[in-house]
């Protein structure tokens, strides 16, 4: 499988960015609930849950938005899918087919992205919701 993607796909890629948010949370320069940490990913409570479970996934090296993904990040973009089921039982998702949890990552300003760093959210739990 080859995938062509635009110039800007291949910018800001594979280090962080000092004035991100995200990226000083992954630093430990501001505090979070943190759900799970690997040496690639970091996973901590939403400040503004929609839901009554709702946490982020993030991959630690600064990535733009899904828009800037390419062939070597199909391994960390799998584990984080995996992570999300595991991670959603865990933090209160009743189990599949009754419960489950919603994955919503927002790319670019149309997509209603508002932190440019690439987050999933997982949100679940009994509805009705705030948001989503």
């Amino acid at each position: 499988m080859s995938l062509s993607l635009p110039p800007q796909a291949h910018d800001h890629l594979g280090h962080t960015d000092p004035n991100c948010l995200f990226c000083k949370i992954v630093a430990g320069k501001i505090p979070s609930k943190v759900v799970y940490q690997d040496d690639e990913i970091f996973i901590f409570h939403d400040i503004h849950p929609w839901a009554p479970v709702h946490f982020l996934m993030i991959p630690k090296v600064h990535i733009p938005s899904l828009a800037h993904v390419n062939e070597s990040h199909v391994g960390l973009l799998g584990r984080m899918m995996v992570l999300a089921s595991k991670l959603a039982l865990q933090e209160g998702c009743n189990p599949y087919p009754e419960g489950g949890f919603r994955l919503l990552s927002n790319t670019g300003a149309e997509g209603g992205q508002e932190v440019h760093h690439l987050h999933i959210h997982v949100m679940g739990g009994p509805r009705p919701w705030l948001k989503g």
